[in-house]
């Protein structure tokens, strides 16, 4: 549900369509908060609010550049975009620990390799081991930053960023009719069931997925380790990894619009909650408020 930036932004190096296919859950769900690139999740959204898709592209724009421009500038995309990884903690196995309040990532030497799409799948697959345990110090900074930011976002971003996002945020929810603040509304009750949580797959890279959800404010709604990408794998496999995470005993929603997700969660038995408009969302919320799902 989600995007917007300023007019005029250049075009971002990574197409609307290549990026920010998001999935969301609980229990773990699968709800889905944003669907094909900010662009076309807020065109989606207002078919139910209104007709504006001019504006709609301008903030899908806005939002898809800030997403980038966080990611480059303080998650290390720039280095981690050839390294992506599924999850969070899946290259931990190479961090020797070492304090990183003094280390300087500037100067390190670290550089993604050419081709090193194959070296860096994490489960295992290794370059050098210095050159992987500086990836790893990498991804452990990324996640100190989430959890240290995740519910002041506009700590991260700073000023003038924060009320650039803050603008854009407001814009986003006036011409969405308020999409995120229904769809967080649902997560929130999701999140306030003892034995209940929120699990997100995505199709966008880990990275920029992170700062996606970072700059939605749905940080406090999906802790970092419940984050996985299926840029690699696909949806499947990453289903795969929560049932074993999470147990064959526990009982799996997925909320989503794709086919992708729509097809894994018929094929694992899973209940699937199809959320493509405004009215499935309050659907959603409804059904949850009144303990049907």
């Amino acid at each position: 549900q989600y995007s917007t930036q300023q007019a005029a932004l250049p075009v971002p190096r990574h197409s609307p369509q290549q990026h920010l296919k998001t999935t969301c859950g609980s229990r773990v769900m699968t709800v889905h908060p944003g669907t094909y690139s900010c662009i076309n999740l807020v065109m989606q959204c207002l078919c139910v609010s209104c007709q504006d898709s001019s504006k709609a592209v301008s903030l899908g724009l806005w939002m898809e550049e800030m997403i980038f421009n966080l990611a480059d500038s303080r998650l290390f995309f720039n280095d981690l975009e050839e390294c992506d990884q599924v999850h969070i903690d899946d290259v931990a196995s190479d961090d020797n620990g070492q304090d990183l309040s003094t280390y300087n990532f500037g100067t390190d030497g670290f550089q993604s390799p050419a081709g090193a799409g194959t070296l860096c799948l994490g489960s295992g697959v290794h370059g050098g081991a210095d050159w992987m345990r500086k990836l790893a110090f990498r991804y452990r900074r990324v996640k100190e930053i989430y959890n240290t930011f995740k519910n002041n976002v506009g700590g991260l971003l700073g000023s003038p960023k924060r009320e650039e996002w803050l603008q854009l945020r407001r814009e986003m929810e006036v011409l969405t009719d308020l999409w995120l603040t229904q769809a967080l509304k649902a997560l929130a009750l999701i999140n306030s069931r003892p034995n209940c949580v929120n699990v997100l797959v995505t199709t966008t890279q880990l990275i920029p997925a992170l700062s996606k959800v970072l700059l939605y404010g749905l940080g406090s709604a999906f802790p970092i380790e419940n984050i996985y990408s299926a840029t690699k794998t696909g949806k499947e496999s990453c289903f795969e990894r929560v049932a074993q995470r999470f147990g064959r005993r526990a009982v799996y929603v997925v909320i989503g619009d794709g086919v992708e997700e729509e097809s894994v969660a018929k094929k694992k038995n899973m209940p699937f909650w199809r959320v493509s408009c405004r009215p499935d969302l309050e659907a959603l919320s409804h059904a949850l408020e009144l303990d049907y799902l």
